[in-house]
């Protein structure tokens, strides 16, 4: 209930900045909605000023559906007699705070582990909840894959969900039992407070490169908004930075928690070196310990070394972290990869910025022996940052032996147009190489026609996606499914 007493209305100024109240505060609550299609008798409806939409303009339709109960940062000309108004400084925070509330805080009954950064969010968070899994943990899961409740699996639509979903499954999470969760946390879900009033034991950074300008319109800005979620973990709290990133540093400025370091290059609490890196897996030196990982490449050393760093930090024994850590299997559409029958290496990857591409294109050739040809396929998303798009065919060109431009999810633009701009990122030298099919099936289905034994494909962009995007209609695509297809017909 919303309380009119002294105690509970204390609490509740403490925790949400309020500006006002307008009526009775002594009002039975059902639920939090923040959208108004949801709302129903009892229900508190929060308008919230969002990017698309703004909740203000709905109040009226959530009150005429029997919502009694209203906050929100502007009032409405016309106020209604029979509901509560409460005048808050900022409603997507309050709607934060409020869920938390609503579902008893279950952040507190858990360890909850942010990880936050550009590139490497969804394997670390993945593998981390499979390692404590295979430890004998109840383990929670939220990433953009999907959500997890112990071994229960549910869809997700964002890489971090809004706070009253971030909440119900935590709230599930408590329920269960669940000892450890680790979250995906966005630059997007920091910017908008969807992580707000949440109770984190530890936070990871990974890195800090180009992406989402589109959003936070310079970079700085987007390097501001991850540092803020250091800057509010506890002092009972861990921040574990990637030391090579110069923005790690900056990340620990003014952070209350305990602070660590994982690196390959500089001194670091977790330092890892690598003493081969195969298709098959790398063989690492993790302090001073070796261990033979099914994953390959640079970025996953790092990824592993943050692995192992959090597991070590949260109490597990080395030995048994390094023992877990060599049955890990690669993330659904990061760096996934087959070999078909006639010796096609195909590999799909989620990388959609410039610094993911060139380092998924440098282990590829890392590991190489340059006799055979690299066709890499790759597009860039639409209604997204747009500087990106030459950046990352430059990189394609530069790195790769043929690149196909094609469509990511070109969403409200035109494919076409797109395609144009990463083109201007191509020298003249590298021209030659490239050629451009929008249709991104078609495209997949030449660089297939292409391959030779022993050749290589990269598929970038949508990884573990399962659909694409065409002028706001989502169709069933998957990048793995659909050259898979191919490779046995041409084998036929």
């Amino acid at each position: 209930t919303l309380s009119s007493s002294s105690a509970a209305s204390d609490v509740y100024k403490r925790q949400v900045s309020i500006e006002s109240v307008i009526g009775n505060t002594d009002r039975p609550v059902a639920a939090l909605q923040y959208d108004s299609r949801n709302a129903v008798k009892d229900d508190v409806f929060i308008a919230i000023k969002g990017s698309a939409f703004d909740g203000h303009e709905f109040i009226s339709k959530a009150i005429s559906q029997g919502v009694t109960v209203v906050v929100c940062q502007e009032l409405p000309v016309d106020l209604v007699e029979s509901v509560t108004y409460v005048v808050v400084l900022n409603s997507a925070k309050a709607l934060a705070i409020m869920a938390s509330n609503y579902y008893g805080n279950p952040s507190e009954n858990l360890k909850l582990i942010g990880i936050t950064g550009t590139n490497g969010k969804t394997t670390i968070a993945t593998l981390l909840y499979e390692l404590f899994k295979n430890a004998g943990y109840k383990v929670g899961l939220i990433s953009t894959v999907k959500i997890m409740v112990d071994y229960k699996k549910y869809p997700t639509t964002h890489t971090t969900p809004d706070s009253l979903v971030i909440n119900s499954y935590l709230n599930q999470m408590s329920f269960e039992g669940v000892d450890f969760c680790f979250m995906e946390v966005s630059s997007h879900g920091i910017h908008q407070h969807r992580t707000e009033g949440l109770n984190f034991a530890g936070g990871v950074f990974t890195n800090l490169s180009h992406d989402h300008l589109d959003y936070h319109e310079t970079f700085s800005e987007y390097r501001d908004v991850k540092k803020s979620f250091f800057d509010r973990l506890p002092s009972t709290a861990f921040a574990l930075v990637n030391g090579d990133d110069k923005n790690g540093s900056v990340m620990l400025q003014n952070s209350k928690a305990k602070q660590y370091t994982y690196a390959l290059k500089s001194y670091a609490d977790f330092r890892v070196q690598i003493l081969e890196n195969q298709f098959r897996g790398l063989l690492l030196q993790v302090n001073d310990n070796e261990v033979w990982v099914k994953l390959i490449g640079g970025f996953n050393a790092y990824n592993l070394t943050a692995i192992y760093g959090v597991a070590e930090i949260l109490g597990l024994k080395s030995s048994e972290t390094l023992r877990l850590m060599s049955a890990l299997d690669n993330v659904n559409g990061r760096f996934e990869y087959f070999i078909s029958d006639t010796n096609i290496t195909t590999i799909i990857d989620y990388a959609h910025t410039p610094d993911a591409l060139k380092n998924v294109l440098e282990t590829i050739n890392s590991i190489r022996t340059k006799n055979e040809t690299l066709i890499t396929v790759v597009g860039c998303g639409g209604d997204r940052d747009t500087t990106k798009r030459s950046k990352m065919a430059h990189i394609a060109s530069v790195l790769s032996t043929k690149v196909i431009f094609t469509s990511d999810n070109p969403r409200s633009e035109n494919p076409d147009q797109i395609i144009v701009e990463m083109e201007v990122g191509v020298e003249a030298q590298n021209f030659k190489k490239t050629m451009s099919i929008t249709d991104r099936k078609q495209a997949i289905k030449t660089a297939c026609q292409l391959a030779s034994p022993n050749d290589i494909i990269l598929v970038a962009g949508k990884g573990h996606e399962t659909y694409q995007d065409v002028a706001g209609v989502k169709s069933e695509f998957n990048d793995s499914v659909i050259a898979q297809e191919f490779l046995i017909q041409l084998n036929k």
